[in-house]
């Protein structure tokens, strides 16, 4: 088996999806938490629920939104998964801050797979009902698992609640390992004068 680096990997698709994938959390959350906590409905939360579907492509493209961030986000899984167990025999430093990196590394293996489950239900869902005609009750189970809907009526929004903010904070966490927003340092000039 060829030797793949799976960190470069990891590293190139994240920048690639992170708005996206920024946007499709946060009002996935915010739908599901103003309409089950503060029983805010119609179209007010309706915008919300529109960016996270991205139905602001159109009927067309939505589903090929919801693939692509989709399959971002299970080779993120993947890709992560695999250097976590790469990594798991590295020892820890005693007495290491906590950094970006840390938080990241404890994070990704709790909230991997819920984010596995509801990433690989909502897309099977948007896909299945856009190009393969699924009917209403499939879609209904494939939404009920996708916003945890069988933890009952008052964990559903805190299912989702931690599904989506555990998105955002590996998103906001390995976003700054990649070094994007880091300034780069200038070459110093020496004065021959």
């Amino acid at each position: 088996m060829a030797n793949i680096n799976f960190r470069k990997y990891h590293r190139q698709i994240a920048p690639i999806i992170f708005i996206p994938l920024l946007l499709t959390a946060l009002t996935g959350v915010i739908y599901r938490v103003t309409e089950s906590w503060f029983g805010i409905e119609g179209d007010v939360v309706e915008i919300f629920l529109d960016i996270h579907q991205g139905n602001y492509l159109g009927k067309q493209l939505r589903p090929f939104y919801v693939l692509f961030l989709a399959l971002g986000v299970i080779g993120l899984i993947i890709s992560g998964v695999i250097m976590t167990r790469l990594l798991a025999n590295r020892p820890e430093r005693p007495n290491a801050k906590l950094d970006f990196r840390k938080i990241h590394r404890l994070s990704a293996p709790i909230i991997f797979l819920p984010l596995a489950v509801s990433t690989i239900t909502g897309s099977i869902y948007r896909i299945g009902r856009s190009w393969f005609g699924m009917s209403k009750e499939v879609g209904k189970v494939l939404l009920s698992i996708h916003q945890g809907e069988f933890l009952g009526e008052f964990l559903t929004p805190v299912y989702v609640l931690f599904v989506g903010l555990g998105a955002v904070l590996l998103l906001i966490t390995g976003i700054n390992m990649t070094g994007i927003f880091r300034k780069k340092r200038q070459p110093k000039v020496e004065d021959n004068s």
